[in-house]
């Protein structure tokens, strides 16, 4: 029952990670390693950009302490990831090792806004997620590893099928709080409804922006979350109430 509603959601996962997977198998048997290497890191190492990057740490002289740092600087998003889902997967037990290990980008952004239909286990329905997810990486990846030398044709621009599905992503969200948030204050102005619905997005792109400018487009992203917790944590007491009001609008 929870696969049955949980896959539909997976679908445009789906889509980015197989095309995304085979490219990063392609690269990786291309580069020199082994049709098995690719298919072991998808299933162990599990983080589609720092996946592409070892590729080439592999084939350098081993350097520790610069192989940290890139780990860390390419991750550190998952921090947020973890503490925004702090309360998601409170109560599901020994699966919730499983859940912090596949969280991705993408199930990050399907398990965060998920509507668990009522009578579902909120557990197996976020296991599903998290499982079919990492499931579609490893299959892109097998298929890039075991078919990449037969294939000839160019594979450039392949990875802004991430880009483009988290612009989906993202839009899906900004229109069903506008839609939920129309339903529940009619009488409030048009520029009242825009802040009010959308706090975090206006929030993130605009600390994005921000740090982009100063930092440049090498080092913006991690200044960036900085910034982007330091305005949500200093705005809470107003975004919060925000936030409580458009989810029981959601719930009605």
């Amino acid at each position: 029952m929870e696969l049955k509603a949980a896959f539909p959601k997976t679908i445009p996962v789906l889509a980015g990670y197989l095309f995304l997977g085979i490219t990063y198998g392609i690269l990786a048997v291309t580069s020199g390693l082994p049709a098995w290497m690719p298919v072991l890191t998808a299933l162990v190492v599990y983080t589609g950009s720092m996946e592409f990057l070892l590729v080439s740490i592999l084939l350098a002289p081993f350097n520790p302490f610069s192989v940290l740092a890139t780990t860390l600087m390419v991750g550190a998003r998952h921090i947020f990831y973890g503490l925004t889902m702090l309360t998601k997967y409170r109560g599901t037990g020994k699966a919730k090792f499983y859940l912090i290990y596949t969280t991705s980008d993408e199930t990050f952004a399907l398990n965060c806004d998920a509507e668990i239909p009522k009578g579902m286990s909120k557990t197996k329905y976020y296991l599903w997620i998290s499982f079919l997810d990492q499931m579609y990486w490893v299959a892109g990846a097998a298929l890039g590893a075991f078919s990449g030398s037969y294939i000839t044709f160019s594979t450039e621009g392949l990875d802004f099928v991430m880009t483009a599905m988290f612009l989906c992503i993202f839009l899906n969200q900004w229109l069903r709080e506008s839609d939920l948030l129309r339903q529940k204050n009619r009488s409030k102005t048009a520029w009242e409804k825009l802040f009010l619905a959308h706090t975090g997005e206006l929030t993130g792109v605009f600390c994005s922006l921000v740090c982009l400018l100063i930092f440049g487009a090498e080092r913006f992203i991690i200044p960036s979350m900085i910034l982007i917790l330091a305005v949500l944590s200093a705005g809470r007491k107003r975004i919060e109430p925000a936030a409580d009001e458009l989810q029981k609008g959601e719930k009605a």
